[in-house]
């Protein structure tokens, strides 16, 4: 039988999976539950307590979104423009850019809210003048700041404003901002396919109110709800992409991005309200896994090997996606509906960073989903009580539709010998 996959959009994907019986699992959410919203947030200012700071991230993300398509373009297209930072993981202008737009967008507006973000400048100053140069032009191309141009310290504090040691929060909950300025660089650096994330978060005493994640390579999704729902064909209009919200008791939505094409163009399809998926069998969920890990080193491949290829799952088998780099394109599939879980195994010797999950955590949550460490306990995103830039989860972090969430927490248990 073909199985229908509900996603955010109400897209249907056909995919072959035979051993899967139509009894199997309740009846996936009919149609009427997708609708669009044409409004530049999806819900009244009086149902969303940050409201103000749900409108200036989703702008500021969005123009972090049309930098990030600017600077993989030019990529391609000229040398120099690709750097590898000390711990060799590659960095790019977007980088240090999208950092810095952020950082002074929302200093202008809530200056009192500090930010956590994963770069600094010390790699800018002890690089060539061309990379600084090149971050303050793409930052100046984007920023509001005004008639007064900006210089290269001016960018370089906006980027230590976000990292380590610039601010110190202690024992009792703060309010602060979590940035990942491009989740997924690897992925940005493959080229227009690849999925990448601009993902910021908003942390109101040790909670996540809103989230906003901008995916410029997500592909078509909200254009083909709004041709099923009668509305304008702009699928074949330049400017893939998407961008997620969520704010705390409002649910979480998407719409297209503006066209990333052109910075003085905004074309904005209407928002359309994301669910997970309805799977609730193991077998049949549909997986993610962190593109350095293996399915083989997870404790799931004690009762299941794993497939790539839908149209192709044998019994004993689940389906694998490829997402291409970073944790939050992950959340972004699971909470979009794409995909039913994705589950993260925390390595010796490597730090968990709050960024690469603290937007997709609400995301999800307010999507219907759940997302705990592998036993069962919420992330403590105020684990690292000084500078909360790393989380601790016991295992690793387990992310899915709720539906499955404590049959793969039962099998994580029972093959604690992996764990």
């Amino acid at each position: 039988m073909d199985l229908l996959i509900r996603s955010c959009s109400g897209f249907h994907i056909g995919c072959s999976i035979n051993h899967m019986s139509s009894s199997s699992c309740p009846t996936l959410r009919p149609s009427t539950r997708f609708f669009t919203v044409r409004s530049s947030l999806p819900f009244p200012q009086q149902k969303a307590m940050y409201h103000r700071e749900l409108q200036a991230a989703v702008d500021v993300v969005e123009r972090a979104c049309r930098l990030c398509s600017d600077v993989q373009k030019s990529l391609f297209s000229s040398d120099g423009r690709i750097f590898e930072k000390s711990d060799k993981t590659p960095v790019t202008v977007a980088d240090f850019g999208v950092q810095a737009l952020v950082s002074l967008e929302l200093s202008r507006l809530f200056p009192d809210i500090p930010l956590v973000a994963e770069e600094d400048s010390a790699f800018l100053r002890s690089s060539s003048s061309f990379l600084l140069d090149s971050v303050v032009s793409a930052v100046t191309d984007k920023t509001s700041a005004g008639d007064k141009p900006l210089t290269s310290n001016d960018v370089m504090q906006a980027i230590d404003r976000g990292g380590k040691s610039a601010f110190v929060f202690g024992v009792k909950p703060e309010t602060y901002w979590v940035l990942d300025p491009i989740d997924g660089t690897r992925g940005f650096l493959k080229g227009s396919q690849a999925l990448y994330v601009v993902g910021l978060a908003l942390v109101v005493a040790g909670n996540i109110v809103l989230g906003v994640m901008g995916c410029p390579n997500w592909q078509g999704d909200t254009s083909n709800q709004l041709i099923a729902e009668g509305q304008e064909d702009k699928s074949n209009l330049p400017g893939l992409g998407a961008i997620m919200v969520a704010h705390v008791g409002c649910g979480t939505w998407m719409r297209s991005l503006s066209h990333i094409s052109d910075s003085m163009v905004k074309v904005h399809t209407g928002w359309v309200r994301c669910f997970v998926d309805l799977c609730c069998l193991v077998h049949a969920a549909r997986f993610c896994i962190p593109d350095s890990q293996t399915w083989e080193s997870l404790p799931l491949s004690v009762s299941f090997s794993s497939t790539t290829n839908c149209d192709s799952i044998k019994d004993g088998q689940v389906l694998l996606l490829p997402t291409c780099c970073g944790s939050l394109c992950k959340y972004l599939m699971v909470a979009s509906g794409r995909a039913s879980v994705f589950i993260l195994r925390a390595k010796p010797q490597t730090v968990i960073k709050a960024w690469d999950h603290a937007v997709g955590m609400i995301c999800v949550h307010e999507a219907g989903g759940q997302v705990t460490d592998w036993k069962g306990s919420q992330l403590d995103l105020a684990a690292d009580q000084v500078e909360r830039r790393a989380i601790f989860p016991s295992g690793g972090v387990l992310v899915t539709n709720g539906n499955l969430h404590n049959q793969i927490l039962e099998v994580i248990s029972s093959s604690s010998s992996i764990v």
